[in-house]
Parts: C-alpha cells; structure tokens; sequence
C-alpha cells in the first residue's frame, strides 16, 4: 500500500473542533480554491517550495542538483518542477535553508505513535485528533479507515475536516468511527463553485445530505468571502439547503485572510487576491445574526 504524505502535523490546536486537538494535515485534493491557505496542500504528491528571500544566491543547489533541475535566472536560482525529482540533495547544500521539500509519509504505526504523544492534553481539555488537509477524505481509504479504528479503539475523539469532494463510499466507511465532522459549504450555485473550486458542488452536497441522513455530527464550516459568498444572496441560499437538508450541531463562520498568501510564490505559483476581500466585523455580526434567527442555535465567528 503507497502511504499518502502529510504536510503537518499541528500540536496544541484550538480552531479544529472542542479542546485541545492534533490536527493531521494530508497532502492531496480534488478542489484548487483560489483562496486556499494551503495551497501546498492541493498536491498529492510531494512539492519544492523556495523561499526568495532567505537566498544568497550562492549557487550551491545549482552546482549539486544531480538532474540539473536548478538554473540562474538573474542573480537568482529557479527550479524546473518538471525535471525535479525531489530528491533533496539541494537541501542539505543550502546553507540559508531556503529549500524545502513538502510531504512526508508516515505508517499507520508511526503516526499513531506522533498522535499518542499529546494524549494527556485530550483527556484534560476534551480534545482529541483533527484529520484534515488537503483533503483526507480523498486519500486512500485501505489507510485511512485502519487509521480510523485505531483511534477508535484508542478512545482518541476523532474530527474529519472536509470539502465533501471525496467518493461517497469513503465517507460510509468512515462514518462509524468519526465523532464530528468539519464540513465545508462554499457556494450554493454550482457554476460558482466552480469557477473558485475548480469543481461544481454537486458530489459535495450529495455527501453531505447523506452523512447527516446516516446520522453524523456535523459542524459546518463557511469560508466568508467577499466577492464570492458573503452576499446576502449566497448566504441565504446556504441558510435555506441547511435547513431542509442537513442536521446540523454547529456553525462556524470563518472570514477569509490571505496569511498563506506567501506559500504561493514559494510554490512558483500566482495568486489571484484582486478577486477576495476580507469581510468586516460588523457583516460577520450580520451573518451570524442571519443564522441565528433562522433557527442554528450554536453559531461561532471563527474556528
């Protein structure tokens, strides 16, 4: 079995459901959000990320690259991604530590033993163990759901934070063995969705209706865009699919920040932050009020 990468692995967490939590980051998903602050996440597998600024421009990953991967571009080295290997020879000769290569996989065992180590701090808050990413419900399932019942035999609480864009027969798998899900809704419309996704949001909503029809525990999770959802519009029309559709336990309303704006270039890619804007603290007010007067008792500004 090829074991998935994971990117993070984030001690002492407060933002990804109650107490005190480690929360996994997996490497891999099927969506690109244009506000991803994790874009080093979208990658199943593993990615250079160069840091311009800590660069000398000494030329030492140029001269010990054995793919020749690496060349001068100015006064600076560029690295083609598709002659890379990754094999991170580079790194060991950088002495700015400016590279880096993103990913790394852990057995079942091995991640259960990371997982273990901050146990005493689930027992004394309520917390426990956030899988996240990326996107772990998209990863191989012959891993995850292993994974999945040792932290339940381990009585380890257990959060999956999802986009919902994952084959549906991940999500009855793991149902049984995950105490809360952190579930995703970006846009009602699927064109939009689609056009700040790069997917429609038909397989998420259908994911969604049927882990709450199974009877999970779900905690939605609403990124508040400006420019994409935080219209009254969009927001009623989320408002109005909950509350036919889904059992919900909690809403989280997140507003969009651009503090992974960094990662991009360090990725070689752009990022289109002329489309977002932050939403206020007085419409964030606004949109919880929305949410509660529509009848979501628990209704949370931030993680």
């Amino acid at each position: 079995m090829e074991l998935p990468y994971i990117i993070n692995i984030q001690r002492y967490s407060i933002h990804d459901g109650d107490g005190i939590r480690t929360t996994v980051f997996f490497k891999g998903c099927g969506l690109s959000c244009i506000w991803c602050h994790n874009p080093e996440s979208q990658n199943y597998d593993r990615d250079v990320m160069y840091s311009r600024e800590k660069c000398s421009g000494c030329g030492k990953c140029i001269e010990i690259c054995p793919h020749k991967a690496i060349h001068f571009e100015g006064e600076l080295p560029v690295t083609d991604r598709n002659i890379c290997e990754k094999c991170e020879t580079c790194l060991d000769f950088c002495l700015n530590n400016a590279r880096d290569i993103v990913g790394k996989q852990y057995s079942i065992n091995e991640l259960m033993k990371e997982i273990e180590k901050d146990r005493m701090f689930y027992e004394q808050s309520g917390g426990g163990v956030t899988l996240s990413g990326g996107e772990v419900m998209s990863q191989n399932i012959d891993y995850l759901l292993p994974l999945l019942k040792k932290l339940k035999k381990s009585g380890i609480n257990v959060n999956i934070d999802t986009c919902g864009f994952a084959p549906s027969e991940s999500f009855r798998a793991a149902l049984p063995y995950v105490d809360t899900f952190l579930y995703d809704v970006k846009h009602l419309d699927s064109d939009v969705h689609k056009r700040f996704t790069g997917q429609g949001n038909e397989l998420i909503l259908s994911n969604l209706r049927m882990i709450s029809d199974m009877g999970a525990k779900i905690n939605i999770r609403i990124p508040v865009i400006e420019g994409v959802n935080a219209d009254d519009k969009s927001i009623s029309d989320i408002i109005e699919y909950l509350k036919n559709n889904i059992n919900v336990f909690r809403v989280n309303l997140l507003p969009y920040h651009n503090t992974g704006s960094h990662k991009y270039e360090k990725l070689g890619l752009g990022y289109e932050d002329e489309l977002l804007n932050v939403p206020c603290d007085e419409r964030m007010e606004e949109l919880r009020n929305a949410f509660t007067t529509n009848g979501f008792p628990d209704v949370k500004i931030g993680g």
